[in-house]
């Protein structure tokens, strides 16, 4: 947005206060994660791009937060911008599923990309277009910022969680006391278990790409060693050489959990 503001001569800035003296009639705010001050929004009205279907998810990681807790739809509300953290009326909002191997990433494509049309169907009805917005109705979640613990992986907890968790991005565990991140993953369709199988194990235990967690398996797929780039999970394992059965990263606490 800057480069392109550049390049037509537009003033840019990082302090939202001098939007007041800018001689801008309207704000918009997408993915800011911070409050807009009261007297710049008396002087200068905005509105918010959000991803997600408002109340649910208000706040820093809407897109993430509706992926770990298994929601199949969400979608891109254009709401009126308030003091209060993401509670202003609603203009117009879209929806889409969730699909089963989205990843957050390409799922905060596909809501930016609705949320421009969004806008731009907006603006162009006029002054009207951005009248009309509608309070908030229905329980109100947020959607706090991810700490790095939420991202190791635990291995304890069901397949489709540790999947969740490899699709909102950064998931990771260790591997013989080294940080091993699992950049894609899926379910796994194979089974451990039968005559001559060595059976799942404890939840953790690596078998060539399947990983054994409470509830089932799950497949990696791409994984990225400490210090080095991403590499396909056959090919890591032909440089690491786990040993059948080898855990990965300590399981926190017990049972399938986080259905």
């Amino acid at each position: 947005m800057k480069q392109a503001a550049v390049e037509l001569g537009i003033p840019t800035s990082e302090q939202v206060v001098d939007v007041v003296g800018s001689g801008a009639e309207l704000g918009l705010v997408v993915a800011f994660g911070r409050l807009v001050r009261p007297e710049v929004l008396a002087r200068v009205p905005m509105v918010n791009v959000h991803f997600s279907l408002l109340p649910r998810w208000r706040g820093a990681a809407p897109v993430e937060r509706a992926m770990l807790a298994g929601d199949r739809e969400t979608g891109v509300s254009i709401m009126a911008l308030e003091e209060g953290l993401d509670t202003g009326p609603v203009f117009a909002t879209a929806r889409t599923e969730i699909g089963d191997e989205e990843s957050a990433d390409e799922l905060r494509e596909r809501l930016g990309e609705m949320g421009t049309r969004l806008v731009l169907e907006l603006l162009a009805r006029g002054p009207y277009g951005l009248k009309g917005a509608v309070a908030q109705r229905g329980e109100a979640t947020y959607a706090s910022k991810l700490a790095a613990s939420e991202l190791q992986l635990d291995w304890s907890a069901s397949a489709q969680h540790c999947h969740r968790v490899v699709r909102v991005g950064r998931a990771w565990t260790t591997f013989r006391g080294r940080r091993l991140v699992v950049r894609r993953a899926a379910m796994a369709s194979r089974s451990l278990d039968g005559p001559g199988c060595p059976g799942p194990g404890v939840p953790g235990s690596l078998h060539g790409p399947l990983v054994t967690t409470g509830d089932g398996l799950l497949e990696l797929r791409e994984v990225q060693p400490e210090g080095r780039a991403p590499l396909a999970f056959e090919s890591w394992a032909l440089g690491a050489r786990p040993v059948p059965g080898e855990l990965l990263g300590p399981a926190r606490g017990g049972g399938a959990g986080h259905g």
